[in-house]
């Protein structure tokens, strides 16, 4: 079994985290721990793990563009 442990430090980790959670597999958990996104990845092959990692990290930046994007929204006085 290849294992990763990929710890992210962002701004409004829960909200992404959150965001990334739904794409977990049984080989994938996600969580927050102390402000940091922490995702634990295990995979039969190297191969396998390699585009797991890929998958996860193109998934974690566009969950934080669509959060930091929602912010600004949210953060808008449209007066």
């Amino acid at each position: 079994m290849r294992r990763a442990t990929i710890r992210t430090e962002l701004e409004d980790a829960e909200r992404i985290a959150a965001a990334v959670v739904p794409d977990n597999t049984p080989e994938i958990d996600t969580s927050v721990e102390d402000g940091t996104i922490v995702t634990h990845i295990e995979r039969e092959t190297t191969g396998g793990l390699q585009t797991t990692i890929d998958d996860y990290v193109v998934n974690l930046s566009v969950a934080t563009q669509v959060v930091q994007t929602a912010n600004q929204h949210t953060n808008t006085n449209y007066e």
